[in-house]
């Protein structure tokens, strides 16, 4: 689910300060391995952000994908509002994006919620989607978040360290609609039942089957688009990263089922499942907190290099 479901994202808000609500500017490419067509566009999950003074929440993303050739945007969407109230927001700076630099399509980004987000962002206005890549989307709900309605949880510690750390990343990154947030209605669209109602509206690329994958294209009001998920299966995957242990915590929520800690992997499956058992967990698949994975496991940076350069070879 995302960041606290990004619980790291949480933990290095804390730890900076400032904000910025759209992409930095496209620094000079070394290379072009990563030069897509159409734009990337990066959009964060729950409680998440774009930019604190510099600590982005796709930590060394955006930037290394802009030295390997790229243009990206890095989306400011609320941190815990519903998928609808996320893509509304998510479609407004594309069609922002589209106007003042003449772009005519991009490639979403989204992980988490921001998965959902960027699927309702594709079903809205589908002729300014290319492709779909959603990493970690919580497609299918998180355990987490129906746990937490169903007050099995232990105590009230979530929902307290949950509502103080979106109040703190929505003002330091200046996006004032962090004050309609609701925890509980962002909780209930990342809960199961949510995520159901969601996906009856916007099947575009759902699986055809039980924990299987959905088509690589499939169009939306006559628009091809192209869908693409990734997830892992780790948990604690650093000793010295004190937001391991909080996945640590939530993965047993999920009663053996592979997870990253905050959403299980048959979750996470959306159109074309690239790779859904990474060595990551939730906050590693972002490259957070702040570069800190496990030892001799796959570098998060290069698989969004290696996505770009996927989507580069479409012709997208």
């Amino acid at each position: 689910m995302t960041s606290i479901f990004s619980m790291r994202a949480v933990c290095t808000a804390v730890a900076v300060a400032g904000a910025a609500m759209i992409a930095a500017p496209a620094a000079q490419a070394a290379t072009t391995g990563s030069k897509t067509k159409y734009p990337l566009v990066l959009v964060h999950g729950f409680i998440g952000f774009d930019n604190i003074l510099g600590i982005q929440y796709f930590y060394n993303i955006p930037n290394s994908l802009r030295k390997d050739g790229a243009t990206v945007y890095v989306a400011s969407v609320n941190p815990s509002q519903t998928t609808e109230f996320r893509g509304e927001e998510l479609v407004r700076q594309l069609q922002q994006w589209a106007a003042a630099d003449g772009v005519k399509k991009f490639n979403l980004i989204g992980h988490s919620h921001g998965g959902p987000t960027v699927r309702y962002a594709a079903g809205t206005v589908p002729s300014m989607v290319a492709s779909v890549t959603t990493v970690a989307g919580t497609h299918f709900g998180s355990k987490v978040a129906d746990d937490i309605l169903a007050g099995t949880t232990p105590d009230g510690t979530f929902d307290k360290v949950a509502t103080g750390g979106l109040q703190l990343i929505g003002w330091l990154t200046g996006n004032g609609t962090y004050k309609q947030a609701d925890l509980l209605t962002a909780l209930g669209a990342l809960s199961a039942p949510g995520a159901a109602a969601f996906n009856s509206k916007f099947p575009a690329g759902a699986p055809t089957s039980d924990c299987g994958q959905g088509p690589e294209v499939a169009s939306v009001n006559g628009n091809s688009i192209r869908w693409y998920s990734i997830s892992g299966t780790a948990v604690k995957t650093n000793g010295w990263d004190i937001s391991d242990a909080i996945l640590s915590y939530t993965g047993n929520y999920f009663k053996g089922e592979p997870n990253d800690g905050l959403v299980g992997r048959c979750s996470s499956h959306w159109g074309k499942v690239i790779k859904d058992d990474y060595h990551w967990n939730h906050l590693d698949e972002i490259n957070q907190v702040l570069g800190t994975i496990g030892k001799g496991d796959p570098d998060p940076v290069a698989f969004y290099k290696q996505q770009a350069s996927r989507l580069k070879a479409l012709a997208l």
